[in-house]
């Protein structure tokens, strides 16, 4: 009986996989995902972007070199137009490298640790900033304090990333709103600097940057990252010396704001050629690194979708948009540009897909969309899908500069990489372009255009299902 019940299961599994293999779609998907493995366009790309762009922070000059850098790959790879939209950028710069000390008499302690300065963050006086320390583990236990117990002190937030989260992007919402309220918080009770554990889930050397904000009607406060290593050491020298001073010192400085620009290509659409599928990542990264993974891969896995249509020759019934977004780090004016525009140019937006999570192995797709879709995309794309491996549509959510469209557009969607690494790298000084493996970039790409390549041809289900729920 054994040996009857797996030759049935073997006939059964040979039957399927000769079905599969015969399907249009999956075949074409196939030769997608072939295409990008052997090419290896993209990863060439992400070398001139990391390389010749790097540390394009907004409103600095190589963030003007990475727009027309990546303009001329557009052009080089087919789009029918590339144009630059413009839109004003806020202009941080860092200024010197940072310095910071543990000094402690009692300890014999005078250890260098370090630091960057937050994104956004004002600059220390010439000489830094000395003071005891107040270690919290979060706003709550800030706000338990007694005031005069701050004032004049550096507050140090040690709130880590919970380990025990298996999506790390919901440890990172659940750990971010300490980085970005950090000197607003402590400033109300008198505080005249911060320390911020840096928001990343591996114990090293490397201090990760980010935004932060200030509320004008609060006194501004320098705010640094501690390394997740020297926050375990000044945590463990808290305990041994409370009385223990920090100091910091800090150059950064807020100039006035400057043009920059989104770069936008379209392959026009050979049927509804006013129906939009947007794909995007954004253009700029902070000035820690190289921003390999944020958002170096998002930039490639959206610009291949345009190689890869154009090498096998799709044909596209709907207009296939990349938009390379400028500023998403510290201010989101290019994707508040695109949206102001999209909702005038008489245009529908059928779908907006966002890669921003880095250039690891793929496994699905977000969505935010409404549940007549979330069920036609599960059930019809995700079969499809899964065979090469990114078939999981299960989680909720979409992307930062695409879900400025939420009003236009009904399907707002972003990559799901394997997230487990990210945030090793994230803001940080070691987000370099050698950290990015190739297939694992190119299996993204494909990914996005085996996706759009879908949307583009069963589009009109996807929007009939929308209509019947409503």
């Amino acid at each position: 009986m054994k040996t009857i019940a797996y030759l049935l299961i073997f006939l059964l599994c040979f039957s399927s996989k000769n079905i599969f293999s015969q399907n249009s779609d999956s075949l074409l998907i196939s030769k997608i995902f072939s295409t990008a493995l052997k090419d290896n366009g993209g990863f060439h790309a992400l070398y001139d972007l990391c390389k010749h762009s790097g540390k394009r922070l907004s409103g600095s000059p190589l963030a003007d070199t990475a727009v027309n850098r990546m303009a001329v790959w557009l052009k080089n790879w087919g789009a029918d137009t590339v144009w630059l939209q413009e839109c004003m950028v806020p202009h941080w710069v860092r200024g010197e490298k940072e310095e910071a000390k543990i000094i402690s008499s009692s300890l014999k302690m005078s250890l260098s640790v370090p630091v960057c300065a937050l994104g956004m963050s004002i600059g220390t006086p010439a000489n830094g900033i000395k003071a005891e320390v107040i270690e919290v583990l979060g706003m709550g236990e800030l706000k338990n304090l007694n005031p005069t117990d701050i004032k004049g002190k550096i507050i140090f937030y040690n709130g880590s990333m919970p380990p025990e989260t298996i999506f790390t992007f919901n440890a990172y919402g659940h750990t971010v709103g300490q980085r970005w309220a950090s000197a607003m918080e402590a400033a109300r009770y008198g505080a005249i600097g911060v320390v911020v554990r840096s928001v990343a889930s591996h114990i090293d050397s490397h201090p990760h940057t980010g935004s932060m904000g200030y509320n004008d009607t609060i006194t501004k406060i320098p705010a640094v990252a501690i390394s997740t290593q020297a926050a375990e050491i000044l945590s463990a020298s808290l305990k041994k010396d409370k009385n223990l001073k920090f100091w910091f010192k800090t150059s950064c400085q807020t100039l006035p704001d400057v043009l920059s620009h989104n770069v936008i290509a379209d392959i026009k659409g050979s049927k509804y050629p006013n129906e939009v599928i947007l794909i995007g990542g954004h253009l700029d990264a902070w000035d820690m690194a190289e921003g390999a993974h944020d958002d170096g891969a998002g930039v490639v896995h959206s610009m291949e979708v345009i190689r890869l249509f154009r090498t096998l020759g799709i044909k596209p019934e709907r207009t296939i948009r990349v938009v390379l977004f400028m500023n998403e780090e510290n201010g989101s004016r290019g994707a508040k540009a695109y949206a102001e525009w999209a909702k005038k140019s008489g245009e529908e937006h059928i779908a907006a897909i966002e890669s921003d999570a880095g250039g690891f192995i793929p496994r699905g797709f977000t969505l935010d969309c409404s549940d007549a879709e979330k069920f036609y995309l599960r059930s019809k794309f995700s079969p499809v899908l899964s065979y090469f491996g990114v078939g999981d549509f299960s989680r909720d959510g979409g992307g930062a500069d695409v879900g400025y469209l939420k009003d236009i557009c009904p399907l707002i969607s972003g990559l799901s990489p394997d997230s487990q690494r990210y945030f090793d790298y994230h803001h940080s000084e070691i987000d370099v372009y050698e950290e990015v493996n190739d297939r694992e970039l190119e299996m993204g790409s494909a990914a996005v255009a085996s996706f759009v390549y879908l949307l583009d041809k069963y589009g009109n289900g996807m929007k009939r299902n929308a209509r019947e729920e409503e």
